[in-house]
């Protein structure tokens, strides 16, 4: 009666338990490899939603007469308003939207913009919101606007926006 495991069959369990392995590894690292994947698809969907809602959040609560669009270029426009909505805590801030350098920043102030280039005297806080191609703000007759941001990795955003105290 045999009580031991011969030699042959303890190297035949190590090399069936290597492959085994192998491929636990192999699947581990394929799985790391779609997480990661996932993760960046994610963080992209939700930098466009938060660059929709605080361009819905403003347009939405601006105040009646204040949206001011100035075009610079065929890809280009400036927007000023006064709106009830504040990254910063302020108080009904003036806002303004610039494209800069294919760069969209978003200026929060308690001063009225009056210009642009804006003057040397002009206090704000700079957000940065995202590479861009171009920005385009077109009203209609029925006080809505509609929003044209196209995205440097191939996305566009249209968003049409209908301030709530507009009649």
């Amino acid at each position: 009666m045999k009580k031991a495991f011969t030699l042959i069959e303890l190297l035949i369990s190590i090399v069936i338990l290597s492959i085994l392995m192998l491929f636990l590894y192999k699947s581990y690292a394929n799985l790391n490899k779609s997480n990661q994947s996932i993760s960046r698809e994610i963080q992209k969907v939700q930098r466009i939603q938060e660059i929709k809602k605080t361009l819905y959040m403003d347009f939405n609560l601006a105040f009646k007469g204040s949206i001011e669009i100035l075009h610079q270029d065929k890809s280009t426009d400036i927007l000023f308003m006064q709106t009830r909505y504040s990254l910063h805590k302020r108080v009904n801030p003036y806002v303004a939207y610039i494209f800069k350098d294919k760069k969209l920043y978003r200026l929060e102030s308690l001063r009225v913009y009056k210009e642009y280039p804006l003057s040397s005297e002009a206090d704000f806080v700079s957000d940065y919101v995202a590479e861009v191609k171009s920005f385009r703000v077109y009203k209609s007759k029925k006080s809505s606007y509609l929003i044209d941001l196209r995205v440097s990795n191939k996305e566009e955003l249209l968003l049409k926006v209908k301030p709530l105290n507009a009649s």
